[in-house]
C-alpha cells in the first residue's frame, strides 16, 4: 500500500503525557517540588491528628470556629439579599433572631425561674422571645397606621420585658434607686445630642438614650437581689416599650430606602464582626476598668481619685527623697565631660556654620551620648514603679530605633546583607518570655569558688582572671590594646592639626574610654579589670555579678533582652525606607560632591524621617506595657517593677482590683496620646 507501518511489540506500551511528572524545564520541576511539598504537609498534618488527642481537640475547634464564622457571613448576605425583595420576610427573620439572641443571653447566664440545665430549660424563652419579636416584626413590615405600630410594638416589646422581668430570680431583683432615673436622663440627653449632631429629630434620639439607658441603670447601677418582684417587671419592662415606642416611629421605608440599606449593609456585615470584637475586647472592658478605678478593693466603695492618689503617694511607685545624689553620681560625671565636649565643638562649629548642633554636626555625638549618660544619672536616682517605666521607655526607644538605623545604614548594598539582617532579625521570631528565659540563664551568677556557666559572668570573671595574671596572655592582650590606644590617639592628633572636628569625636572619645581600661588593667589605678577581688589571704578570687539583682543597673540589663528583640524591627522597617529613597536625590548630591557621610544626614534621613517617627511611637506604645520580661526575670523584686507588673499584682494577687484598675488606666492614658499622634500622621498621609 506504499505506507510503513509500526508494529508495536508485546510488552510495549504508547508513552501517556504523566501530569504529575516532571519534563525538564524549570516551571514544570517547580510545581512537581510544590505538589510533592503539599503531600508532606497534608501527610505531617494527618499524622499530627492521629497522634496528638489535644491536636485533633485544636483542629475541631478551629474548624467550628471558621466554620460559624463563615456561615453566619453568609446567613447575614442572605438575609440583606431579602430587603429589596421582600421587606416583611427581612424584618420578621430580623425581630425574630435579635429576640431569640436577647433571650439566649438571659436563659443562658440563667438570669431567669426554670432556665439553665437541660436543653428544654435553656431554649423555651428564647423561642417565646424570638417568636413574640417576630411577630412584632411582621406588623411593622405590613401596616403602616401608626396607632397599629405604636400599640404592636410597644405591647409586644414590652410584654416581653415584663415576662421577663416577672421569671427573674430573687438574686437579680434590682432595688429602687434614684440613680436609675440619672443614668436614664443622661442617656436621653446624650442621644438627644447625637440626633442633633446627625440633624435628627432629637425626641427620637432621646427617646432611644431613654430606652438604652434605663436598662443600664435598673440592672447595672442598682444593687441586685435587694429589690421585689413588682420592681423588677416594670423595671425590666420599661426598656423594651420605650425602645417599641422608637421603632414604632419609623415609617416603612419605600423602593429607595430599601436599595440605600441594601447597599450599605455590605459595608456592615464586612466590617461589623471586627467592630464586634473590637467593642467586646477593647471597649467595654477599658470602661469597666476605668469605672473599677472609682471604687474600694472590693469594688463595692466608691473612692473617687483615692486609687490615684495613693498611686503617686506610695513612694513604691515615686520616689524623689534622694534627687541631690544624681549631682554625684558617675553617669553624671560622664555625662558633664560629654556635654562640655559638646559645648567645645559647637562654639567651633558657629563661628564656621552659624549653626552649634545639626545632622551629622561633629557636636551631634557628644550631645547624644551625654543625654543618654544623663538619663541614666536621673533614672538611676529616682526610684519608683513610674520611674522605670519612663527609664524603659528613654533607653529602650532610643537605642533600639539608633541601632537599628545603624545596621540598615550600614547592611545597605553589602556583600551578605541578607544573611545578616536575617541573624539580628532572628530574635523577634522569639517571644518575649523564651527571650527572658535565655537571657536569664545569660546573666546567671554562680557562687565564686564554682565555675561560672552564665555567658555575661564567665567573661566577666574570664577578664579579671586574665587582667590581675601575670602570664604570656596577659601581656599579648595588654600590648594589643596598647597598640590600638596609640593608633587612636595617632587619628585624634591628625584630626585636630587638620581642624577636622567631625573626625576627631569618635577616635577621641574611643581613646578616652580605651585609656581608662588600660589604667585598671595595668593596676596603676584599682585592681585589675573584670570579675576579680583580692581575698583575704592576698589571692585574687571571682566576683562575678548579679545582673538581675543589684540595682539599680539590674533595670538597665532587663531592658537590653527588649532591646536585642526590636532592634530587628526597627531595622527591617527603616532598611525598607532606605530602600525607598529616590536614587535621583541620591545621585545629585554626588554629583553636587557629598560624601557618603554628607548623602546619608541631609538626604537620606530627611527622607526617612516619619518612617523613624511610626518606629519610635510604636516603641514607646510597647515599652509603655512592658510586662513578660519583668515577670519572668525578677517579678518585679529589687527595684524593678513596672506598671504592668504592678497592675497584675495588684488585682490578681493582693486582691486590690480598684488599685490595679487605677494603674491600667495610667498605662492606657500614657499610651492614648502616642497612639492618636500615629493615627492622625498615617490619616494626614493617606
Amino acid at each position: 500500500m506504499g505506507a510503513s507501518v509500526e508494529i508495536m511489540e508485546i510488552g510495549e506500551t504508547e508513552d501517556v503525557a504523566d501530569p504529575f511528572k516532571p519534563t525538564g524545564d524549570p516551571a514544570s520541576m517547580a510545581k512537581y517540588f510544590r505538589v510533592i511539598m503539599w503531600a508532606l504537609v497534608a501527610l505531617f498534618v494527618v499524622v499530627l491528628l492521629v497522634a496528638y488527642s489535644k491536636a485533633r481537640t485544636t483542629a475541631v475547634t478551629v474548624i467550628i470556629a471558621v466554620g460559624a464564622s463563615a456561615a453566619v457571613w453568609i446567613a447575614a448576605n442572605l438575609l440583606f439579599n431579602q430587603v429589596r425583595r421582600n421587606w416583611v420576610l427581612f424584618n420578621v427573620i430580623s425581630y425574630g433572631v435579635i429576640g431569640f439572641l436577647v433571650g439566649a443571653v438571659l436563659s443562658g447566664n440563667e438570669l431567669l425561674e426554670g432556665t439553665g440545665g437541660g436543653f428544654f430549660n435553656w431554649v423555651w424563652f428564647p423561642l417565646i422571645a424570638g417568636a413574640g419579636a417576630a411577630a412584632v416584626g411582621f406588623v411593622l413590615a405590613r401596616f403602616s397606621e401608626p396607632t397599629i405600630r405604636l400599640v404592636v410594638a410597644a405591647g409586644g416589646l414590652g410584654g416581653l420585658g415584663l415576662l421577663a422581668g416577672l421569671l427573674l430570680r430573687p438574686a437579680y431583683q434590682p432595688e429602687v434607686s434614684p440613680g436609675v432615673f440619672a443614668y436614664a436622663a443622661g442617656a436621653a440627653i446624650v442621644g438627644a445630642l447625637l440626633s442633633l449632631l446627625f440633624k435628627h429629630a432629637w425626641w427620637h434620639g432621646a427617646l432611644l438614650g431613654l430606652a438604652l439607658g434605663w436598662p443600664l441603670g435598673a440592672f447595672g447601677y442598682a444593687d441586685l437581689g435587694d429589690g421585689n418582684a413588682a420592681w423588677a417587671a416594670i423595671a425590666a419592662a420599661i426598656g423594651p416599650t420605650l425602645l417599641g415606642v422608637r421603632v414604632s416611629l419609623a415609617p416603612i421605608p419605600d423602593t429607595v430606602r430599601r436599595n440605600l440599606i441594601d447597599q450599605r449593609s455590605r459595608a456592615v456585615i464586612f466590617i461589623a464582626p471586627a467592630l464586634l470584637f473590637i467593642f467586646a475586647t477593647l471597649v467595654v472592658p477599658t470602661i469597666r476598668t476605668i469605672y473599677l478605678s472609682f471604687f474600694s478593693d472590693n469594688s463595692e466603695d466608691y473612692v473617687g481619685l483615692a486609687n490615684y492618689k495613693d498611686t503617686f503617694d506610695d513612694p513604691n511607685s515615686w520616689d524623689t527623697s534622694n534627687w541631690k545624689d544624681m549631682f554625684f553620681s558617675f553617669p553624671m560625671t560622664v555625662a558633664i565631660v560629654l556635654l562640655a565636649i559638646f559645648v567645645v565643638i559647637g562654639i567651633s562649629q558657629k563661628r564656621r556654620t552659624g549653626k552649634v548642633v545639626e545632622l551629622g554636626s561633629p557636636s551631634m555625638f557628644p550631645l547624644v551620648i551625654g543625654g543618654l549618660f544623663l538619663s541614666f544619672a536621673v533614672f538611676t536616682v529616682l526610684r519608683g514603679t513610674i520611674i522605670n517605666n519612663l527609664w524603659w521607655v528613654a533607653v529602650v526607644t532610643g537605642l533600639s530605633t539608633g541601632l537599628g538605623l545603624a545596621v540598615a545604614v550600614l547592611a545597605d548594598r553589602a556583600r551578605g546583607e541578607r544573611i545578616a539582617k536575617s541573624i539580628i532579625f532572628m530574635p523577634m521570631a522569639i517571644s518575649l518570655v523564651g527571650a527572658s528565659v535565655i537571657w536569664r540563664f545569660m546573666y546567671v551568677a554562680r557562687d565564686s569558688t564554682k565555675q561560672q556557666t552564665g555567658v555575661m559572668n564567665a567573661l566577666w570573671v574570664g577578664l579579671g582572671r586574665l587582667s590581675t595574671g601575670s602570664g604570656f596572655w596577659t601581656w599579648l592582650v595588654g600590648i594589643v590594646l596598647t597598640i590600638a590606644f596609640i593608633g587612636l590617639v595617632a587619628l585624634l592628633g591628625q584630626a585636630l592639626v587638620r581642624r577636622n572636628w567631625g573626625k576627631a569625636v569618635v577616635p577621641g572619645v574611643a581613646a578616652l574610654l580605651l585609656g581608662w581600661f588600660l589604667i585598671r588593667y595595668f593596676a596603676i589605678v584599682g585592681g585589675g579589670v573584670g570579675g576579680q577581688v583580692s581575698g583575704p589571704d592576698g589571692q585574687f578570687v571571682g566576683n562575678p555579678v548579679n545582673f538581675v539583682q543589684e540595682p539599680p543597673y539590674n533595670n538597665f540589663w532587663l531592658m537590653v533582652v527588649l532591646i536585642w528583640i526590636q532592634t530587628g524591627f526597627s531595622m527591617v522597617i527603616l532598611s525598607a525606607a532606605i530602600k525607598a529613597v529616590p536614587t535621583e536625590f541620591i545621585e545629585a548630591a554626588r554629583v553636587d560632591g557629598a560624601t557618603d557621610s554628607q548623602i546619608f544626614w541631609r538626604v537620606t534621613l530627611p527622607q526617612i524621617a516619619p518612617t523613624i517617627g511610626v518606629v519610635v511611637t510604636t516603641l514607646i506604645v510597647l515599652v509603655m506595657k512592658v510586662y513578660d520580661i519583668v515577670k519572668v526575670m525578677t517579678n518585679g523584686n529589687f527595684g524593678t517593677q513596672v506598671l504592668a507588673n504592678d497592675m497584675f499584682q495588684q488585682a490578681f494577687q493582693f486582691g486590690n482590683v480598684g488599685r490595679g484598675a487605677s494603674l491600667a488606666v495610667l498605662i492606657f492614658v500614657s499610651v492614648l496620646p502616642v497612639m492618636i499622634y500615629n493615627i492622625r500622621k498615617m490619616q494626614r498621609e493617606a
